[in-house]
């Protein structure tokens, strides 16, 4: 493991924030997987883009808790499935969103300014 590298960071910021994003973007409309990877790309400007690895265990587990509905929609030949978020899901959305809003102000303020990139020896 190399925490020197930012990728590493990078990936760990997008597996902390993936199940908030995914729940978020449900909740602007019903989407189905490829829909919402698109619209967290889209929102976060390619910083967080989860994959299909990702998106649809965590639609799995929202489901089973009963904070989104999926429904199948047929489109010509194929079917998928599309995600809807339920009041449940809404509820949960508002909670995750308090609780990233105090964490990063509380990160905020313990990290301080952006240090230089001069490594220090200690």
């Amino acid at each position: 493991m190399d925490y020197t590298n930012r990728a590493y960071w990078q990936a760990m910021m997008n597996a902390s924030l993936c199940r908030l994003l995914i729940l978020r973007i449900i909740c602007e409309r019903p989407r189905h997987g490829y829909g919402i990877i698109g619209r967290a790309a889209e929102l976060t400007k390619h910083q967080c883009v989860p994959t299909e690895g990702t998106v649809y265990p965590v639609l799995r587990d929202l489901e089973k808790a009963g904070c989104v509905r999926c429904r199948i929609e047929k489109t010509g030949r194929r079917e998928r499935k599309v995600y809807g978020a339920t009041a449940r899901g809404r509820q949960a959305l508002r909670a995750g969103a308090d609780v990233w809003r105090a964490g990063l102000a509380r990160l905020q303020i313990l990290m301080g300014p952006a240090p230089d990139r001069q490594v220090h020896d200690t």
